[in-house]
């Protein structure tokens, strides 16, 4: 895909628009996303990413038909690496998986063999589906939620913020629930929980919660915000590692759950928070 195209930008998708319930499957109806338009910003380059990562998206809305023309219906894990030279509007692969509801296949797995071709070919690398969605978890990490202080800016995302001790090293996670963002189409919100593990010199968790907070008007994709996170985590508070993972809440029957962590980092397990 030619990134310095101005017709793949979203004003030009029907992104943010009233759009027609697709009667018809419709691969056509995913947007890619390239990447490297949210990378630029952050000083990165894709051939040589600071981290490693993958998107896990939840879908809770599968339906299809058999031969027959009965309805089935499933719900799904979907992974896309973050290294795929596109990301998948979300608005786009809802449309996409509702133009499967009125759809013949032969079977389950033609169906998943159908969607997987389909978002391999919209992210530009090998994306999987597996059929159930993970389960309720609650990771071990301690919450920062509770801190008495002031909150002096909702936006934008402010790296000056954050605070390390350089003289306390520890390994630690930390959560917090009150990450919220906007998506930079439609405007509408979308909330998350953020954990946060690092070795490294001790991060101050006021100056972490304000961080944080400082994505409250910021309007930017999910998977912008996490790698955002990273680079300003990385850079500030020079940690040995490093994982950043935000669970979503759904819209339209789908939520994402990012995850970037340092080069040789292993994936967290699957799992949902109690507002999945």
């Amino acid at each position: 895909m030619d990134t310095n195209d101005s017709t793949q930008s979203p004003e030009h998708s029907l992104l943010g628009r009233e759009a027609a319930y697709p009667r018809e499957f419709d691969a056509g109806l995913l947007y890619p996303i390239p990447r490297v338009l949210g990378r630029q910003s952050l000083g990165l380059a894709d051939d040589t990413l600071p981290f490693v990562g993958i998107d896990r998206w939840h879908a809770y809305e599968l339906s299809w038909l058999d031969t027959r023309g009965k309805p089935q219906v499933a719900t799904a894990t979907l992974q896309v690496p973050a290294d795929s030279p596109c990301l998948i509007e979300s608005k786009s692969l809802k449309l996409y998986l509702n133009s499967c509801n009125a759809t013949g296949f032969e079977s389950a797995d033609s169906f998943r063999a159908q969607v997987e071709a389909d978002l391999t070919a919209a992210a530009g690398t090998a994306v999987t589906l597996a059929f159930g969605l993970p389960p309720f978890d609650a990771p071990d990490a301690t919450s920062i939620d509770a801190l008495d202080l002031d909150i002096y800016t909702h936006g934008p995302p402010d790296a000056s913020l954050l605070v390390a001790d350089t003289g306390n090293v520890v390994e630690e996670r930390l959560h917090s629930a009150l990450l919220k963002s906007n998506c930079p189409v439609t405007g509408q919100p979308d909330w998350a929980d953020v954990f946060i593990g690092y070795r490294g010199p001790r991060i101050d968790g006021a100056s972490l919660l304000r961080y944080i907070v400082s994505f409250r008007d910021h309007a930017g994709f999910h998977e912008q915000c996490v790698e955002r996170m990273f680079t300003d985590l990385s850079a500030q508070c020079q940690p040995e590692w490093l994982s950043v993972e935000a669970r979503y809440t759904r819209r339209g029957g789908l939520d994402i759950n990012p995850w970037r962590a340092t080069p040789g980092s292993t994936p967290p397990p699957p799992g949902r928070c109690l507002r999945q």
